[in-house]
């Protein structure tokens, strides 16, 4: 039997150990403390002797909270400028092995894209008078910057607030390039920041000669042309090699605005600015007056390539188009295209015209065209005013909201759920999760035929259907369906157009309804030919057929209830004489966007006008400017061809009352038109010379009448 003081002994051990433990703690922990707040005395006492008073304080808080706010500041961009250096991340170098020489309908070369640097000259073997022409012009501290001239911003700033406009440029070619290669022309603020860090981000990756030259290789120089070798055989017939200084100089100076500088439409412009780009030869110290008189005394001529604009806007899209559709290996092509030059020159000279009219009334600068032919044929594309000043193509990539033209598809949805044109649906305000929509004048409709409702724009009429009858999956699904490519959101607010849409996208979503409900035939290449003759791709033959996405009965329905918009609804001024229109007119949030699209039984066109900082206009509805300008083109693109009936129409409306009041406003708007061209047609003769030669002209009508001299006999008596 053990003896019962061992366990007592061996407690006591522990005891003892877990003492000595907890007094080691105890100790350390108190030395760890002492020491720390040692250390913290020592550290308090050192940082007196920087702790300043009175107004350095003041300065030192300041800097602090700068140095802060840096910081922040710094961490937002970033985040701003992630995506952008995420496009580095590709073979951005790479133009793509794609040469292609474009064709119109009728066989005509419209344009090339592609390669059209391969004969590209290295910096090295240009004449030195080029290179300078262009430093002096477009960034005279190109080699002493790191991609961001701030000393050049600051005098650009100084130079445009003391002139009170816009006369010099801020941006370096390393920005300029940084936006050529990966941006847009969008007027953001996360565009710019964009740019700047893209900025930074070449200088860092590229030599500045390599900057240099991919900036005269890529940048667009007007006429069709990429690069400043294409350009100087495009303008002069030479090599950039073979340029004197007037010719540099006249080259250098379509960097800024191509369009309006380029030599073969505006060679008087283009002079006066090459005389600017000598001036900044000699302000920049590059060359002297006397280096610069013979290019002053003698200024360049260019080759005679005629006035015909290159369609940009239309050769963009068709290149994206041939891209898609180009077998592997097949690059160097030739595209014959559904363009064509009249149309093309109807749309942009309608937007111009409307724009310059009445763009400061209604405080609007932008628009965008697409026209397709019935049979699904491309016509014409107007992506912008200004192709030299935006290659932006607010046609076919520009996401604005549709407004009330995206009700077409919610009711093309109800005529497929069995709702007709005289279904009767209340107008009376409505509420959907805490969304209560109102109609344009604000009051309540009341109950209404859904043909009313179209026509009359009323926004509450398909709410309610949305809300109560279809869902917004459904509709979604039917405008996809029609051939809309833009991302939709499946918001409840979508019924009333707040997603964004192209101009592409609407032209060819209204084309259904003049196709007879079929969708698929939009296209913009007809044929794909290989330099030797091969033909690659033929659309006939190659393309997806087109495909049925409306029924007869709901294609009818549609139709009628499109047609009476003109007619007694909101787009009054798109009516054309003798020819039945159908349509719908969008007007989105503090008025931003302006739309009508509409179509005959010949053509489908989509018509926006806005801003590019989305800046609202002057209360600009789509039935004002849009419709006049969709109007205005239509009635040259319906002269001396067959007219075609819009399908589901035995008559231009069911309702024989609303037909005679069509032809009545039609005829009505096209003696109010001759009219105001007879009123802006300026006089020939002022009113004295006019009035001097009716009196003139009475007195000879009241002059006594002479006898006639008798006829000499012989020719001897003369």
């Amino acid at each position: 039997m053990a003896s019962p003081s061992r366990p007592r002994k061996r407690r006591g051990r522990i005891a003892s150990a877990l003492l000595a433990v907890d007094a080691w703690l105890d100790s350390s922990l108190y030395e760890i403390g002492f020491k720390a707040r040692e250390f913290w005395e020592a550290a308090t006492i050192f940082s007196r002797r920087f702790r300043v008073k009175g107004w350095r304080r003041g300065i030192i808080e300041v800097l602090s909270e700068g140095v802060t706010m840096g910081a922040g500041g710094i961490v937002v961009l970033l985040a701003l400028a992630m995506p952008a250096f995420e496009i580095t991340a590709g073979d951005w170098r790479a133009q793509g092995d794609f040469a292609v020489t474009f064709l119109d309908r009728y066989g005509n070369e419209i344009g090339q894209r592609g390669i059209i640097q391969r004969d590209s000259v290295p910096v090295d073997e240009m004449p030195d008078h080029v290179i300078k022409a262009v430093l002096a012009t477009e960034d005279r501290r190109f080699f002493d910057h790191y991609g961001i001239d701030v000393l050049g911003l600051s005098r650009a700033i100084f130079e445009n607030v003391r002139a009170n406009s816009v006369v010099q440029g801020g941006s370096s070619i390393t920005q300029q390039l940084a936006k050529n290669l990966f941006l847009t022309n969008e007027r953001t603020f996360e565009r710019k920041i964009k740019e700047a860090f893209l900025s930074l981000w070449l200088e860092a990756n590229l030599s500045k000669k390599e900057i240099l030259q991919l900036y005269l290789d890529r940048a667009y120089m007007g006429g069709g042309t990429f690069g400043i070798e294409a350009a100087a055989d495009f303008y002069f017939g030479k090599s950039v090699k073979d340029l004197n200084l007037a010719e540099a100089a006249m080259l250098a100076g379509l960097f800024k605005a191509p369009t309006k500088y380029a030599p073969h439409i505006n060679l008087p412009a283009a002079r006066a600015r090459a005389n600017v780009v000598l001036s900044n030869l000699v302000d920049s110290g590059f060359m002297t007056e006397g280096q610069v008189l013979q290019a002053r005394l003698h200024p360049a001529d260019v080759v005679d390539r005629g006035e015909q604009k290159s369609p940009d806007y239309f050769l963009d899209w068709a290149f994206d188009e041939v891209k898609k559709i180009a077998k592997p290996g097949q690059h160097s092509l030739v595209a014959h295209t559904t363009f064509d030059a009249n149309i093309q020159k109807a749309a942009e000279e309608s937007v111009e015209f409307h724009l310059r009219q009445f763009g400061k009334e209604y405080n609007v600068t932008e628009g965008a065209v697409v026209v397709i032919e019935t049979n699904g044929a491309v016509r014409a594309i107007v992506g912008g005013r200004d192709y030299g000043a935006s290659q932006f193509n607010r046609a076919t990539k520009a996401l604005r909201q549709t407004g009330s033209s995206f009700k077409p598809y919610v009711y093309a949805t109800a005529m497929e759920h069995g709702f007709t044109p005289d279904s009767v649906v209340s107008g009376g305000p409505i509420s959907w999760g805490g969304w209560s929509p109102h109609n344009y004048n604000g009051g309540s409709a009341g109950n209404v035929t859904l043909i009313t409702a179209i026509a009359k724009s009323i926004n509450t009429v398909p709410v309610r259907l949305a809300k109560d009858h279809l869902g917004i999956g459904p509709i979604k699904a039917m405008a996809e369906a029609m051939g809309v490519e833009s991302p939709l959101e499946g918001h409840k607010t979508m019924v009333l157009g707040t997603s964004g849409m192209t101009v592409m996208d609407q032209a060819t979503g209204y084309s259904v309804f003049a196709q007879n409900g079929f969708v698929g035939s939009r296209h913009g290449i007809t044929q794909l030919v290989t330099r030797t003759g091969e033909v690659v791709y033929d659309w006939t033959k190659d393309a997806p057929p087109s495909h049925r996405v409306l029924s007869e009965q709901a294609l009818k329905y549609m139709n009628t209830m499109l047609a009476a918009v003109p007619v007694i609804g909101t787009a009054r001024r798109a009516q054309l004489p003798n020819i039945v229109v159908a349509g719908k007119t969008g007007t989105t949030q503090s008025y931003r966007d302006a739309w009508f699209v509409g179509f005959t039984g010949n053509y489908t066109a989509a018509v926006w006008l806005g801003n590019d900082d989305f800046t609202p206009t002057n209360k600009m509805t789509g039935g004002t400017l849009p419709a006049m300008v969709w109007q205005r083109l239509m009635v040259y693109a319906h002269q001396n061809i067959d007219l075609k009936p819009i399908p589901g129409l035995d008559h231009p409306f069911v309702d024989p009352e609303v037909a005679a009041k069509a032809e009545e406003a039609a005829q009505k708007n096209a003696e109010e038109t001759a009219a105001q061209a007879q009123a802006e047609r300026p006089p020939v003769l002022s009113s004295q010379t006019t009035q001097m030669l009716r009196e003139m002209t009475k007195a000879f009508q009241t002059a006594p009448v002479l006898d006639a001299p008798k006829a000499p006999e012989t020719l001897s008596a003369l």
